[in-house]
């Protein structure tokens, strides 16, 4: 469909790549991979006809259409959600005016012998022939779709685009770009904006709308679900790959590998070459050879080791005081803004030592409960933090508070102590700070690289309590390795409120759920959760058995554990004896109750059945390819289909675990 042939850029006389070739098929869900800086969103910029590259060109049909997100854009202020979107239909929409004037002006001629009649039938059925190429009957209820898959609820529609933030704005553009039905989709960081079900939704769209996609992404989870083919962009070469990014790394490391052995040999060669022309240079008996070896030296061409990953920096925080047993307790808090109710009667405690999740909706009250706790805004309810507990909190607009005028190597110079010190350009290094910007003012960083920087001062500071409001967002996969490794070890307590998947599994031992005006305690991690709930995508954490839930908050005034109709364990704490002083009460429940309680034991119970019939195939499927290996054929193909059944038998194990683990805890309350 699209042909890349010999691109090549140059900045200032220094080339960011070149000879890159390549070729973009109808279906191919690529994504773009490299270090910052290598030139993916150039590329980008390239495909999307914003930027001439400096040789090479571009080969397109004349038809294609490519829709192009950068990671910042403008949207216009004059108009409102809704009307911003529909501009996107700006052509449809002038045909339907005119559909209607010629279909009026049909009904009020008679002369239906003349050339002038001819002409509107033929102008009729035209303008029927392209709205129906189009689809555009169904152009506002795609609308409606997009819009509400995004993150945008009905009530938005009618908005001013003013009055979004940022973040919103991208979805807007978002929305626009995918309701033009591109043949191509260029995306820089989609989801930087996005919350988990937006990201799902995006996930679910990309993957099902049949057309080719290329995307900048540093969300892991994301790339594996989405492309099926990873191009790297590594010292100014591209290497292709028909796998996603996890394979990808796998087939990386290898390629690495191969390319770190024949290096090594080279350099042997070389070292013996220089030392048989030393050692003889000066013997007339030899003169021929040394020449030959020294004609032979010239013509090496050097074998390149693409750059690799620097980043595997081990960091640690540094030691702070032992907090309290109980660094965190929420009784009944909640908070409005005028007569808007974020959340209410939000009860849950944190021990010494956990690590939880944020999850929800934007504008749920996730970063508003933070601020709360922070002491940045009143709220209601009893909001107790712990005995000698030192919170460190990363914010977005935690980049604000770094002093301008201070170099990159200063800033973080003056929170450094011991050894450390002997290790700052390092953790630069795995922050993306190379060495021309370790000597940068403040002051002149772009927003992106002020986060990191405000990150790393985070980190050296010694603290016992983390509260992290997205703080992945301006990270490499990398960095957000090493981020991940040093939250791991740390020992205090951690709330982190994130949409990154990957970042979050096997970071955080519970997920606290933002939605409706409430928060809900799920405990187990991020894929725990979605597992818990039997759910496909997190969009529908919105969903709720309202009645039962209305009947449960009335008639249990005190507290107690419930579980709705989605299978999902509700705790409030204030009545399990995790609050001091309150104790736990069952009472009897009503013939209603009685029956929704005994619909959701079967659903449970025939939940664990239908995962032990699975076990049980799954495990004759392992037996088989065990045997076929036992038996000798160890053929990759087999090897592999070993790999993928064992993982999707502990896959399955995992959920009956969880379903095992719910029925346990449905029948104990």
């Amino acid at each position: 469909m699209i042909s890349v042939n010999s691109l090549g850029v140059e900045f200032s006389a220094r080339p960011l790549f070149k000879d890159v070739s390549f070729v973009i098929n109808k279906t191919d869900r690529m994504s773009l991979v490299g270090k910052n800086g290598a030139g993916k969103s150039t590329l980008l910029k390239i495909l999307a006809g914003l930027q001439e590259p400096t040789t090479g060109s571009i080969s397109a049909p004349s038809d294609v259409v490519i829709g192009y997100l950068p990671q910042e854009m403008k949207v216009s202020d004059e108009t409102t959600l809704i009307n911003e979107t529909r501009k996107v239909f700006s052509t449809a929409l002038e045909r339907k005016a005119e559909l209607k004037r010629v279909t009026r002006e049909l009904e009020t001629r008679e002369d239906y012998e003349s050339e002038e009649y001819q002409k509107l039938l033929d102008s009729l059925n035209f303008l029927h022939e392209r709205m129906a190429m189009e689809d555009s009957d169904n152009m506002e209820a795609e609308t409606e779709r997009t819009l509400l898959g995004l993150g945008f609820r009905r009530e938005d529609f009618d908005r001013p685009t003013s009055e979004f933030s940022g973040g919103w704005r991208m979805r807007i553009e978002l929305a626009k770009i995918l309701l033009k039905k591109c043949d191509l989709l260029l995306l820089d960081e989609p989801t930087n904006h996005l919350d988990i079900e937006s990201i799902q939704w995006l996930e679910n769209f990309l993957t099902q709308k049949g057309k080719a996609v290329l995307l900048v992404s540093h969300d892991r989870a994301f790339l594996d679900n989405v492309t099926n083919r990873t191009i790297e962009i590594n010292c100014g070469k591209i290497y292709d790959y028909k796998v996603n990014y996890s394979q990808f790394v796998e087939l990386r490391k290898e390629r690495v590998e191969q390319q770190m052995r024949a290096y090594e040999n080279q350099q042997k060669m070389i070292a013996d070459t220089k030392e048989f022309i030393e050692r003889f240079r000066y013997k007339p008996t030899k003169a021929v050879q040394v020449q030959s070896r020294i004609k032979q030296l010239e013509k090496i061409i050097p074998i390149e080791v693409d750059e690799v990953d620097k980043a595997h920096l081990s960091l640690k925080f540094p030691p702070a005081e032992r907090s309290g047993d109980f660094p965190l307790i929420l009784t009944d808090v909640g908070k409005a803004y005028g007569e808007h109710q974020v959340f209410d009667h939000a009860e849950f405690m944190l021990r010494r030592g956990d690590k939880v999740a944020f999850v929800g909706r934007n504008g749920e009250g996730k970063s508003t409960l933070v601020k709360c706790i922070m002491g940045e805004i009143p709220h209601t309810g009893e909001l107790k933090i712990g005995h000698n507990v030192k919170i460190g909190y990363f914010a977005q607009n935690q980049a604000q508070l770094l002093d301008p005028t201070l170099t990159v190597f200063e800033t973080i110079d003056r929170v450094a102590v011991g050894d450390i010190r002997l290790k700052i350009r390092d953790i630069l290094g795995a922050f993306m700070f190379g060495a021309e910007d370790i000597d940068k003012k403040v002051s002149v960083l772009s927003g992106g690289e002020k986060s990191r920087l405000a990150m790393i001062k985070l980190l050296l500071e010694p603290v016992n309590f983390l509260i992290l409001d997205e703080p992945t967002n301006h990270l490499d996969m990398r960095t957000k390795d090493v981020l991940k490794s040093a939250i791991k070890d740390f020992t205090g307590t951690v709330i982190v409120v994130s949409h990154d998947r990957e970042f979050l599994d096997g970071l955080v031992d519970k997920v606290y759920e933002f939605g409706g005006g409430e928060v809900k305690e799920n405990l187990g991690g991020i894929y725990d959760f979605i597992h818990r709930r039997r759910l496909t995508d997190l969009r529908q954490i919105e969903i709720k058995e309202k009645k039962t839930d209305k009947v449960s908050h009335q008639s249990e005034p005190t507290g107690g554990e419930k579980l709705n109709s989605t299978g999902t364990t509700t705790v409030d704490l204030s009545a399990s004896g995790s609050t001091p002083g309150n104790t736990t009460q069952k009472k009897k429940l009503s013939y209603a109750e009685q029956k929704e309680r005994d619909k959701l034991l079967r659903r449970i119970r025939n939940r664990i059945k239908d995962l032990e019939t699975e076990i049980e195939s799954r495990e004759g499927g392992l037996s088989e390819l065990e045997e076929k290996i036992s038996a000798g054929d160890c053929s990759p193909e087999v090897l592999a289909d070993y790999d993928k059944a064992k993982r999707e038998l502990e896959n399955v194990m995992s959920l009956w675990e969880v379903a095992q683990m719910e029925l346990e805890e449905f029948e104990n309350n």
